[in-house]
């Protein structure tokens, strides 16, 4: 994307780092939400709901209300999960963004800067477990700038770091309702190591899964 600029993370870039990641995480809401919907136990419920108040009041106005009750309930959890994962982030290593990322020497934060406005971030560090490997983190693009390859260069950046770093790979995870970013990985030439649940309860009982992709360096591997 021509006037776009990957530069290195500055502390005046904080407030809107952050408010970038919240709004980018938010928009995930409604596909989870979906995904919840398609889930057989989750149909098997407001089936059942459904049915069981329609019998047993035989008004056909109660069981819609009950079903759109369970919708709202199920709506504002998703919301609270997600809210949740935001407020963990951004007391975390969001906080402290220079000392978690910019003062260690294999660790970086950049961002996409077009026209002097912050558009898109991005950040690696050490991946706990993996000695070789640089873990990819905090992806994240303004809506009215993607499908401009924005999303690539900070991809871009992260994987000359790894190289320059001397790490054999790149490692990231990403949900299962984020197919945008997922493509974006394989046609960068990551490939899927292995699918997991997301570690709450509520992500297991819907089949809220994790994935996590792997890019292999090589010195020679010159940037695309």
């Amino acid at each position: 994307m021509s006037g776009v600029k990957i530069r290195e993370y500055r502390d005046g870039d904080f407030s809107t780092v952050r408010e970038i990641f919240s709004l980018g995480t938010s928009e995930h809401v409604p596909a989870s939400f979906v995904h919840f919907l398609k889930q057989p136990q989750c149909q098997m419920l407001l089936m059942s709901t459904f049915c069981a108040l329609l019998a047993s009041s035989k008004s056909f106005l109660l069981p819609v209300l009950a079903v759109t009750l369970l919708l709202a309930i199920v709506c504002q959890l998703v919301v609270y999960n997600f809210n949740n994962y935001i407020e963990k982030c951004c007391s975390t290593d969001l906080n402290s963004i220079s000392e978690t990322y910019m003062a260690p020497r294999d660790a970086c934060f950049w961002v996409a800067e077009n026209e002097g406005r912050v558009v898109g971030m991005v950040a690696c560090r050490p991946k706990d477990g993996v000695p070789d490997c640089l873990e990819l983190k905090r992806l994240s693009v303004l809506r009215s700038h993607r499908g401009r390859g924005v999303a690539k260069k900070l991809c871009q950046a992260v994987a000359d770091f790894t190289r320059e770093r001397g790490y054999a790979a790149v490692v990231l995870h990403t949900s299962v309702v984020q197919t945008d970013a997922q493509k974006l990985y394989v046609a960068m030439g990551f490939r899927k190591l292995r699918e997991f649940p997301e570690g709450n309860l509520a992500a297991r009982l819907t089949n809220f899964s994790l994935f996590e992709y792997r890019l292999d360096l090589h010195k020679d591997h010159a940037a695309k």
